[in-house]
């Protein structure tokens, strides 16, 4: 096995138990690793600090699988690491009974590059860094072994997979695809997921208990749901009991996707939903122009910042939707407005939103500090893992 030997000081990360090595940490490496390899990770000084997955086409030069440096790396160690990350959720009573649950949050369960999201009998798993991606057929395998699951895919075809030097991985790594379409069904309402083609793993899973919040908030209110995709926030509020709720979403097979959905419950009035394609950003100036006003504003947008070399633009995109959604809202409005966007923390999200309001000349309140499901843990030695971050807001 070889030995990544660090700079001097550039341990201290590594003993306060964070995951990553970057390249200006690596001093040099003694012996010879293949990307994905395990190698000892030992100080200048050379004290042992753990076992790692070596990265060379990465930035991130090593991830650490283990921080005891006696730690075997194998087919037996995946298997409790796996295994261990199924009980935490088990262990939750607000996650007993999910058919749509996340069981694997990658570092922060002890598992970096790996996701693993279960819907009903289906695993999906993404591997996204060259030690999980080393590791597929154990990391299958004891997915197999803890869940008892009918069926694994892969969908390791994320953009991030090229900074590994990783092509794209689609496929089944366990049993066969299932007749028909998998449904899932989250607090009373039908969800299709589309494993193959859908975001992410096929759904976003983290916002479970937001879209449930918003249930709770959407009486005789009129809704505004922007970035709909599949219409999960949408469907809640109509569940809820929403005077009108109208979605809106650039993707047109988004939409025919969130309408199908609808039609999966026939338990929701449907004549409340209004469906409209449309760039947000340009539909937001519309509506406000047409006189439109809304009592609940839901911004839950794509990723507009990967890393903080590009939150100067996401701040401006950020700004530019949290004003015009406060200007659509009437007195007393509520607005739900998150960020996905990893290279914005919390406190720069909350100034952003505070810019927005200032210029909109409303006063806006925080009711409630959105984050993402149980199911979704941050691990307090990575704060990284923490990137969905959101505010409920009352609005006059």
């Amino acid at each position: 096995m070889a030995t990544l030997i660090l700079h001097p000081g550039k341990e201290k990360s590594v003993l306060r138990r964070h995951p990553w090595l970057f390249s200006g940490a690596v001093a040099r490496l003694d012996g010879r690793a293949r990307p994905g390899d395990t190698v000892d990770v030992v100080s200048h000084e050379g004290r042992p600090l753990g076992r790692a997955a070596w990265s060379p086409a990465s930035q991130i030069r090593a991830r650490m699988w283990s921080f005891a440096a006696d730690e075997t790396i194998d087919h037996a160690f995946f298997k409790r690491r796996v295994a261990a990350s199924v009980a935490r959720r088990a262990a939750l009573p607000e996650l007993a009974g999910q058919q749509g649950l996340r069981l694997i949050h990658a570092e922060s369960d002890g598992l970096p590059g790996v996701i693993a999201d279960r819907y009903g009998d289906t695993v999906v798993v993404q591997l996204t860094t060259a030690g999980a991606d080393k590791w597929r057929a154990a990391i299958a395998d004891s997915l197999q072994k803890a869940t008892g699951c009918a069926r694994i895919y892969e969908r390791s075809d994320v953009e991030v997979r090229s900074l590994e030097g990783l092509e794209s991985v689609t496929g089944w790594l366990h049993g066969a695809a299932p007749e028909g379409d998998i449904v899932i069904d989250e607090s009373g309402v039908r969800m299709a997921v589309d494993i193959v083609g859908g975001h992410k793993t096929g759904f976003y899973l983290d916002q479970r208990e937001n879209r449930r919040r918003v249930a709770q908030l959407a009486r005789d209110r009129r809704v505004l749901n922007c970035f709909c995709y599949t219409a999960g926030f949408s469907l809640q509020a109509l569940a809820g009991g929403a005077r009108e709720v109208v979605s809106m979403d650039s993707s047109g097979p988004a939409l025919a996707t969130a309408q199908r959905n609808l039609a999966l419950n026939p338990q929701l009035e449907a004549a409340r939903a209004l469906w409209r394609e449309a760039d947000v950003f340009a539909e937001l100036r519309n509506l406000r122009a047409a006189g439109e006003r809304y009592d609940l504003v839901i911004l839950d947008p794509p990723k507009f910042a990967n890393t903080a070399a590009h939150a100067d633009r996401a701040a401006r995109a950020y700004k530019d939707i949290n004003l015009h959604a406060m200007q659509l809202l009437a007195p007393g409005g509520l607005l739900m407005t998150y960020s996905c966007s990893g290279g914005v923390d919390a406190e720069l999200f909350r100034k952003i939103v505070a810019g927005a309001a200032l210029d909109a000349g409303r006063t806006a309140r925080v009711v409630q500090h959105l984050h993402g499901a149980a199911d979704h843990p941050v691990d307090l030695a990575f704060p990284e893992g923490e990137y969905l971050k959101g505010l409920l807001l009352q609005v006059d």
